[in-house]
């Protein structure tokens, strides 16, 4: 029979693959501009509310496995996956139809503002080998490898999640 740490090591490769890729799809995708379509400028407080829904899922998964219930926390931890995937269809979306947004503040809220994006940015990259390997180690049933790595992309997550929506608040004066 096979050890849980053998079944885990058979989804490396796509961790390495994934962690990758998505960094360098999102990065050149950003950077596409599709001619001739409307700007899908309703998208960004859509987002922003996906990351807020992400973070309190986040939350009520740590709440959920903290008091032993085990089922809610694997299907809110799913949950979570989803809206993080759907929060990046719609972010690289309104990127291909849509010119950015330049952050108007001045003075030293220029400097926060820019703090927390470069943070987001960074750490949401950081946070994809983290996510999946966590959920491979649940997946593969190696649980105490799980709660290790889980103690890291737990604060993680959150922090990607909830500095999306602090992103959001500040620039969404600016937009046109």
């Amino acid at each position: 029979m096979e050890s849980n740490l053998q079944a885990e090591q058979k989804y490396n490769k796509w961790i390495i693959i994934l962690s990758v890729v998505i960094p360098i799809v999102v990065a050149v995708l950003f950077g596409v501009k599709i001619p001739n379509v409307e700007p899908l400028t309703f998208l960004p407080p859509i987002y922003a509310t996906t990351n807020a829904i992400t973070a309190l899922v986040l939350v009520l998964g740590f709440w959920a496995i903290t008091n032993g219930k085990r089922k809610l926390h694997e299907k809110l931890m799913k949950l979570a996956i989803m809206l993080s995937i759907a929060f990046l269809a719609m972010y690289v979306a309104y990127h291909m139809t849509s010119d950015s947004t330049k952050y108007g503040g001045e003075g030293p809220i220029k400097y926060v503002y820019y703090i927390i994006l470069l943070l987001h940015i960074v750490l949401s990259i950081v946070v994809i080998p983290f996510v999946l390997i966590t959920y491979v180690r649940a997946i593969t049933n190696n649980i105490e490898r799980h709660k290790k790595i889980a103690r890291i992309t737990f604060p993680l997550w959150l922090f990607v999640a909830v500095s999306g929506v602090v992103v959001f608040i500040m620039i969404s004066p600016y937009y046109t």
